[in-house]
């Protein structure tokens, strides 16, 4: 029975867990075990879970370490949970997370819900227009860095019960085990790739950076989305000394901030026009920059804007290329429509929020690449890449929703 055990945990919340975690899918951790092995026991390994965490004798087995590349170059590692620490970590997180949920701060966008990168991207658009001056910070490596010490006192703040504590601080800790099969003990961070660690990097991050902002720099908006944020400013002389101030703050938690990415960024357009070194900024695979555009009475003049960004376009480009669309010769072309539209209408979902003309140089690769595709499938186009893009263009026109960019009129 339940109320025999130590701590309450209600069997539901267990099997919800195991619902919010297939799906979210992830891979198999270090045993290899994915979610659809997990489902052929779910009853029995749902019992083993709610058991142990209940009896207080739940230990996390080590985390699968995997390094993946950086789209600013580099590699960064990604911790993955077995599925059934997920599951547990997702037990607490169903019980944590409304316990801090609503302290955060409203320009907090990160990992959070009903927020989103786009809410944060609007926000910033319109805070560019009333402040003339922006710091773009990074943290260097966040979830690698946080302090457990500093962490777990901000956890006890808001945490009574003593087996959410006692998960917390086990997570914490649990080592790596890398591709080499050598176990890395840990001393600080929460893994990136973990159920819980994005409500533990908000937590430290809303005591570290948020309201630190609300009480020593309140004339001075921010949006933060997770370790990404931006602070805007009247002045430049504002500006260097907020900076200053951050470098001190993040020194006082731990941390450090990136010096080539955190810079202070003049909001150029029509009527702020004076020269400054750096005039654009990215923020969540947006570039925010002075643009050409028409405004709403039809005139063609100068705003400061967010528009696709280039690494953002050359990542989906690079996605597309990889996917060799062109080498499925054997499949008609409602098979490849099935295969790329995900990629497609989630990128376009994303990007044609703001100033969405920016976007159709990226769907040009895609356009090029079925092109590439009708020449390899049919003989009569071999050589012949006008006779192809016409019969794509007709195609397109007859039947506008096989491809997402399709129906947006973004034909070959």
């Amino acid at each position: 029975m339940e109320e025999s055990k130590p701590y309450k945990i209600s069997k539901q919340v267990v099997l919800n867990a195991f619902k919010r975690v297939k799906a979210n899918r992830g891979s198999a951790g270090i045993d290899g075990q994915d979610i659809k092995e997990f489902e052929e026991k779910l009853k029995e390994n749902l019992y083993k879970i709610w058991n142990r965490m209940s009896s207080g004798c739940y230990f996390p087995p080590p985390v699968k370490l995997v390094e993946i590349p950086k789209k600013t170059g580099g590699k960064r590692g990604l911790g993955i949970p077995t599925v059934g620490d997920r599951v547990a970590q997702m037990v607490v997180k169903m019980y944590f997370e409304p316990k801090v949920e609503p302290l955060f701060h409203e320009n907090s966008y990160g990992y959070r819900p009903n927020k989103s990168a786009l809410d944060a991207i609007g926000q910033a658009r319109k805070m560019c227009w009333k402040y003339d001056y922006v710091i773009e910070f990074d943290i260097k490596g966040l979830f690698d860095n946080i302090d457990h010490e500093l962490l777990m006192r901000a956890v006890r703040k808001h945490v009574n019960e003593p087996w959410i504590l006692m998960y917390i601080e086990r997570w914490l800790k649990a080592p790596f085990i890398n591709s080499e099969e050598e176990k890395i003990e840990r001393n600080c961070g929460t893994p990136q790739g973990g159920v819980i660690s994005p409500v533990l990097a908000n937590l430290f991050l809303h005591y570290a950076f948020d309201t630190w902002m609300v009480r020593t720099n309140p004339e001075a908006p921010f949006e933060r989305y997770a370790d990404d944020a931006i602070i805007h400013c009247k002045t430049e002389a504002e500006a260097m000394e907020i900076l200053a101030r951050l470098n001190q703050r993040m020194k006082e938690c731990k941390l450090e901030l990136h010096p080539e990415k955190t810079k202070i960024i003049y909001c150029k357009d029509k009527e702020r026009e004076k020269e400054y070194p750096v005039t654009e900024f990215d923020f969540l695979g947006y570039t925010y920059r002075k643009t050409f555009i028409k405004d709403r009475t039809g005139r063609l003049q100068f705003n400061f804007l967010p528009s696709v960004s280039k690494k953002s376009t050359k990542s989906f480009r690079d996605k597309i290329k990889a996917m060799r669309i062109h080498s499925f010769t054997g499949s008609k072309i409602e098979i490849i429509a099935e295969i790329i539209n995900p990629t497609i209408r989630g990128w376009l979902n994303y990007f044609m929020k703001y100033n969405p003309s920016t976007v159709r140089y990226s769907i040009d690769c895609v356009n090029r690449r079925l092109v590439k595709w009708a020449m390899c499938k049919f003989k009569r186009f071999r050589g012949h890449k006008k006779r192809a893009r016409d019969w794509l263009n007709k195609l397109a026109k007859r039947e506008p929703r096989m491809f997402a960019h399709w129906a947006l009129g973004m034909f070959p």
